[in-house]
């Protein structure tokens, strides 16, 4: 051990547990209080320029990964200090903060830490062996990450981990005494794990039992040791780049509180659907519920999202989806998903024959806003006898989602939120919409017929053009 060690653990009155925060770190890590957490564990992006895709196995959503950093290590250093003066603030006196790095940075970030934690605080560089993966034909094989540890002063909670003797040690530290034997020098616990592990397993094989499909998932076992050598229960433990949520995963079986933050409101879905998994009631804040929040997303994250409020299932295919990115629960129709605004007629004109071609009578396209031209295609072939083309705006699912209420409470079955479909959104927005009808107004879009549109979309038009 180093330091003094404490072995106590002092209630967090004042922040609150138990929480997923969707949020750039950054921000959120500004607004906690000084001094209140026990543990850190972050998995940063790695300065490796890669891009991670992945189609999870139920092909519900496209989970990607960016650790590009366009202006080199400066940059990519510059936006980790930024974040790690945060961390170090947030930190109690007796906290521990373990840093998981890889060759790519982890000299020049524990320069960094250094100069935030002080050298002096620098407690071990871990080693974690794995094996699995391609072999290069000019170098040595690159199969360790490197785990940085950093107090924030001399008195720090931490309890040795250890492993079984092996044979050979057992055999040799015994004696025979009057034909006894005695173990010499031996504790009963084993021997202390070092700084170096190899005992740890990756995650590798798609097999795996704890494989979720993340693309930088960390396996149960790594973050158990840590929890347990730097943590006692009742401990808060914080994870900021949160992933597929190992840390608070792992905490909450361990007893401690727990805390989770990632800017992807994928990874945060992923989370969530985790804990409730265990047992336990994640509080989610910061997932954007508005249009203005929404159009920040990326555009995996925003077809994520759709196709999550939909209670849709993605397509299954990584590319060449032929203009389909998903499709409704119930009916298993097309949707197309665009994160733009301004949605012309050619993409209703391509989409019908999207459509038409997976042998459906119906499909979607959600945007955040469509053409006069788009209306009039759309309603032109379903006047036709063509696919029908249904375009559905952001703020049409926001609104229809706020229609339906929650099924009535029993005293048998628990209260639970809906769970619509597409089509039960927008049934919902519709019966809701004929209650919106005023006298000498025109009708609500939704109770138009295809005539009626493509007339409103003309008039419109000669509108603009005469002014």
């Amino acid at each position: 051990m180093w330091g003094r060690v404490v072995d106590t653990v002092n209630p967090v009155a004042y922040l609150e547990s138990g929480v997923l925060f969707c949020d750039d770190n950054l921000h959120r890590l500004s607004e906690f209080p000084a001094d209140c957490v026990d543990l850190i564990y972050l998995d940063p992006p790695f300065f490796s320029n890669r891009t991670y895709e992945v189609i999870w196995g139920d092909e519900a959503e496209v989970r990607s990964f960016e650790d590009r950093w366009e202006g080199g290590i400066e940059v990519y250093t510059g936006w980790m200090r930024d974040r790690m003066r945060h961390l170090h603030r947030i930190l109690k006196p007796t906290g521990t903060l373990y840093l998981h790095c890889d060759w790519h940075a982890g000299h020049y970030l524990k320069v960094m830490c250094d100069g935030i934690f002080g050298s002096r605080n620098f407690r071990n560089e871990i080693v974690w062996c794995y094996a699995g993966g391609g072999i290069p034909k000019n170098d040595f094989p690159r199969k360790h990450d490197t785990i940085l540890r950093y107090t924030k002063g001399k008195d720090y909670y931490f309890a040795p981990i250890y492993r079984p003797y092996s044979a050979g040690t057992v055999q040799r530290g015994r004696t025979a005494v009057k034909g006894k034997y005695f173990d010499k020098g031996l504790r009963a616990e084993g021997t202390p794990v070092n700084d170096w592990w190899t005992d740890v397993p990756k995650i590798t094989s798609p097999n795996d039992r704890e494989k979720l499909g993340w693309p930088t998932q960390k396996s149960e076992a790594l973050l158990e040791r840590i929890i347990m050598a730097s943590s006692k229960p009742g401990a808060v433990v914080l994870d900021p780049f949160c992933g597929c949520g190992t840390t608070v995963a792992v905490a909450h079986r361990l007893g401690r509180q727990w805390l989770g933050i990632d800017i992807s409101p994928t990874a945060t879905g992923v989370m969530q659907r985790r804990m409730a998994k265990l047992g336990a009631t994640a509080k989610v804040i910061g997932v954007p519920v508005t249009d203005a929040g929404l159009r920040d997303l990326k555009p995996f994250e925003f077809q994520n999202w759709v196709i999550r409020h939909i209670h849709g299932n993605g397509a299954p295919r990584k590319s060449k989806d032929m203009g389909i990115d998903g499709y409704s629960f119930l009916e298993h129709l097309p949707i197309q998903i665009k994160r733009l605004d301004g949605v012309g007629r050619n993409v209703v004109d391509n989409f019908e024959t999207a459509v038409e071609r997976d042998g459906k009578h119906k499909g979607y396209i959600v945007a955040f806003s469509f053409t006069s031209p788009a209306h009039e295609e759309a309603a032109r072939a379903k006047a036709t006898g063509k696919c029908e083309v249904v375009l559905v705006t952001v703020s049409d699912l926001l609104d229809a989602a706020q229609t339906l209420a929650p099924i009535a409470p029993s005293t048998r079955i628990p209260r639970r939120p809906p769970t619509p479909d597409l089509m039960q959104l927008l049934t919902a927005l519709q019966e809701k919409a004929e209650d919106w009808t005023i006298p000498g107004l025109d009708p609500p879009r939704w109770r138009r017929t295809a005539d009626e549109l493509v007339e409103s979309s003309r008039r419109s038009v000669e509108h603009v053009g005469a002014g």
